[in-house]
């Protein structure tokens, strides 16, 4: 077979040294396009950390002041001493936020406090889902993939319908592929707060603890309950 191909390229003008020629381009762009695979798939680059501009930085700054303020009757005070300790305080909830508002660039710069895990995860948020992008270190005696990194993605919605949380795993896939319905529990596409909450355990704390739940467009924003 492969002599009547090189015959038919003959009779069209290509000399055996242009068959040769075609045969090898053809063998180094599969080899290429295997590299690349494999070094997309078993040892992915990380993700570059979130370094937020000077007026980011000051409003995320206001933010987390925000979630931790001086009671208004209180005199200002540094809360650490000179000698590194903290200062002793009595607990109050005057004046203190139920609610938490971050925006996608501020979660993921404050994953960037933790160099490895910047490195290693990213958050996403659309409208009602979160989602992630995760790099997996795999033990060295894992088989097949061990001391490889994989790829791993993964996407929660995040609702608040009905006065109770709606939280809907929509699925994880590794390296692209995503895993079956069976092996993550029959938890894929079911409310897990309408199907859990009812009994004790987390996830009716959670739903009793939520007041309210905003996944938009790159926001996220959270209310708590008393």
């Amino acid at each position: 077979m492969e002599s009547e191909i090189q015959a038919d390229m003959t009779k069209k003008g290509l000399s055996g040294l242009q068959v040769l020629g075609i045969v090898l381009g053809a063998m180094l762009v599969t080899i290429a396009l295997t590299l690349w695979l494999v070094k997309i798939y078993f040892f992915p680059s990380d993700f570059t950390p979130v370094v937020l501009s000077e007026p980011e930085l000051q409003l995320l700054t206001r933010k987390l002041d925000h979630l931790d303020p001086v009671p208004t009757n209180a005199p200002a005070r540094n809360p650490v001493t000179e000698s590194g300790t903290l200062q002793p305080e009595a607990y109050s909830e005057t004046g203190a936020s139920r609610e938490i508002r971050f925006s996608e660039r501020e979660l993921n710069a404050l994953l960037a406090n933790n160099t490895d895990l910047a490195r290693k995860v990213a958050i996403d948020l659309s409208d009602n889902l979160i989602s992630a992008r995760i790099l997996m270190p795999m033990d060295p005696d894992f088989p097949f993939l061990g001391g490889k990194t994989i790829r791993a993605r993964a996407g929660m919605m995040f609702s608040y319908k009905n006065d109770r949380p709606v939280v809907i795993l929509r699925g994880v896939s590794i390296m692209g592929v995503p895993l079956p319905n069976a092996w993550l529990g029959g938890l894929k596409n079911i409310d897990l707060v309408n199907e859990f909450g009812n009994d004790e355990g987390f996830w009716k704390a959670f739903a009793e603890g939520v007041a309210l739940i905003r996944v938009e467009e790159g926001n996220l924003m959270l209310k708590f309950n008393e």
